[in-house]
């Protein structure tokens, strides 16, 4: 099996520099060219399933580059971005140290109130995946979020922590991991 993974599109707010969490913002013209550029980046692939977070902003993008209707992308809350509770749209250069540092090295900062921790994301994503694997797959594609995308590579990369939180990921970039006997191996 071969698993695919994205983060959507550009967004208004992506381009405003704001903490986008479980806003529901669709992507903007630019996010939606960037979805089609991967479309056309990965050729005639077909997905045996499109998976997105219930965002409109991965729901898209997962269709355009599934190359699948949108009511066809398969919508699981596991890979829902994480929860910036407090920080919600406000300026990532404005969060204050605790955010911060958080959101920079995860490994030796706790969330601040509020903010989902690296312990949630990394339980969530990982039981999603599971699932997939046990789904009799070839190829499969995942649009999530830039938060959330780093503990699915986690868990993709067997990395002991549960996340690769850099490089940043950047939007409707595709990584692709191939998975047989439970083992795991990024290819691309």
């Amino acid at each position: 099996m071969k698993i695919w993974t994205t983060r959507h599109g550009q967004t208004r707010y992506n381009k405003q520099k704001l903490m986008q969490g479980l806003t529901d913002e669709p992507l903007n013209e630019t996010g939606i060219q960037q979805a089609k550029d991967a479309r056309k980046q990965i050729g005639d692939i077909h997905f045996d399933a499109v998976y997105a977070s219930p965002l409109d902003r991965a729901i898209t993008t997962g269709a355009i580059i599934g190359g699948v209707q949108k009511e066809d992308v398969i919508i699981d809350p596991r890979i829902i971005e994480t929860d910036f509770g407090k920080y919600e749209l406000r300026n990532y250069y404005l969060l204050g140290p605790k955010m911060t540092l958080y959101w920079a090295f995860p490994e030796f900062f706790s969330a601040p109130k509020s903010v989902e921790t690296i312990e949630s994301m990394v339980k969530r994503s990982h039981e999603f995946l599971k699932e997939i694997e046990s789904k009799n797959y070839e190829n499969v594609l995942i649009a999530c979020h830039g938060g959330i995308i780093r503990a699915l590579k986690g868990y993709l990369e067997d990395k002991e922590n549960g996340i690769v939180w850099r490089p940043k990921p950047h939007n409707c970039e595709i990584c692709i991991y191939e998975v047989e006997n439970g083992k795991h191996k990024k290819i691309q």
